[in-house]
């Protein structure tokens, strides 16, 4: 396994992980990389490992540029084990070597590892010079954990991102330019959906001071590395920091006896698109939560639909708004409803959650038993009037 050269002098030496299907809940259909890149300089330097079980695949590409024994600097630009898992294996074979993290980077290392690592605290706005070249430290907190910074080195002019403009894809291509585009901005857009969009305000922080730089290649921490389309996926970061919504409405439900179902479709979907809003559809016996959350990136209305069980929620639709209330978009306009037997519980519970994520509740539907063609044309008129 070869590096692979992105410029003179700088390698990727990472890892493809082609079999990944889960990571902590979210549903990596394509796999990830881990990328890991090496730079040849006075002070030979490795941004970022892989994954504890991907250390050889890691090693295998750093032997064919140099002996991993030569590394002196380490950059640990995220203490999160997908990036930091294979920092003790490089210690192991160049002990002398020093790790740069952030000052709860440093923290975080010494209390996943319990070892002396001979880290050295940097600061956001710090150099760290390699000798011909340079790695300015930007701080970015929460985007995603406390510790978290990027990289610019302006005599190359790329940024190690770490895990902004980032996606879980495995692929053989490496840059923007080589794998499929489609594929690799809609990856980009679940994994903003799905681990950065509770820290919108951070990444807007972080666009701002990037803006002020002269990048010609992205390098994140995972999927393709961007040279080519970087705007476009610059552009996306802002509208999803700037939480920009379309006129859109994401229709979540689970159904027992195909009651809710029957409200989803007939009154629910109906009633936006009689609005003239571009609708989406979501069973959640069919559709995994990680992927719902990428439909509500841009979405104006978010309707959550249970039917009654055991005085609760069913629990697709509890474990879903959970993973909501975690990500929660701000700003959004929502609707809770469903059927049931005789307690009815469920919808009152689901309004809860949805306003728990901060949402304003437009309307809450709730039909006994099985909804007639009365219920649903009285229904549908009641929310087309409530649809802003």
């Amino acid at each position: 396994m070869n590096a692979i050269k992105i410029k003179e002098g700088i390698y990727w030496v990472g890892a493809i992980d082609w079999d990944l299907r889960n990571f902590h809940g979210y549903l990596t259909q394509r796999g990830s990389t881990y990328n890991a890149y090496l730079i040849i300089d006075e002070k030979i330097t490795l941004i970022d490992t892989v994954k504890s079980y991907k250390t050889e695949e890691m090693f295998q590409r750093i032997r064919s540029i140099i002996d991993p024994s030569r590394i002196d600097y380490i950059i640990c630009n995220h203490v999160e084990m997908d990036h930091s898992g294979a920092i003790p294996a490089v210690k192991a074979q160049a002990p002398n070597a020093t790790v740069f993290a952030s000052p709860n980077g440093e923290k975080g290392l010494k209390a996943h590892f319990k070892t002396d690592l001979n880290i050295k605290a940097v600061k956001s706005g710090e150099v760290i010079n390699l000798g011909k070249r340079n790695l300015h430290v930007v701080a970015t907190p929460m985007v995603h954990w406390p510790d978290n910074m990027v990289c610019y080195c302006p005599e190359e002019k790329i940024l190690f991102s770490n895990d902004s403009f980032g996606q879980h894809f495995a692929s053989a291509e490496r840059f923007d330019d080589e794998a499929p585009l489609d594929i690799a901005i809609e990856e980009a857009r679940k994994y903003y959906a799905n681990i950065v969009l509770p820290y919108n305000s951070q990444v807007v922080n972080e666009l701002e001071v990037a803006a002020t730089l002269d990048i010609q290649i992205i390098a994140p921490s995972h999927g393709i590395i961007w040279r080519k389309h970087i705007k476009e996926i610059v552009d996306l970061y802002k509208s999803m920091a700037g939480n920009k919504t379309v006129k859109k409405a994401v229709i979540i439900y689970d159904t027992m006896w195909h009651s809710t179902e029957t409200l989803a479709r007939e009154v629910v979907q109906s009633a936006f698109e009689q609005k003239g809003f571009h609708v989406v559809m979501r069973n959640l016996q069919c559709n995994h939560i990680s992927d719902i959350m990428t439909d509500l990136v841009d979405a104006e209305y978010i309707c959550v639909g249970s039917p009654t069980l055991n005085n609760n929620m069913l629990p697709n639709v509890a474990a879903f708004l959970t993973y909501l209330k975690g990500l929660s978009p701000k700003g959004r306009k929502s609707v809770a409803f469903g059927s049931y037997g005789w307690g009815g519980q469920s919808i009152g519970l689901v309004e809860q959650d949805l306003l728990a994520c901060g949402f304003e509740v437009k309307d809450v539907i709730k039909v006994k038993y099985i909804p007639d063609n009365n219920d649903i044309d009285q229904l549908k008129a009641s929310l087309i009037s409530k649809i802003e």
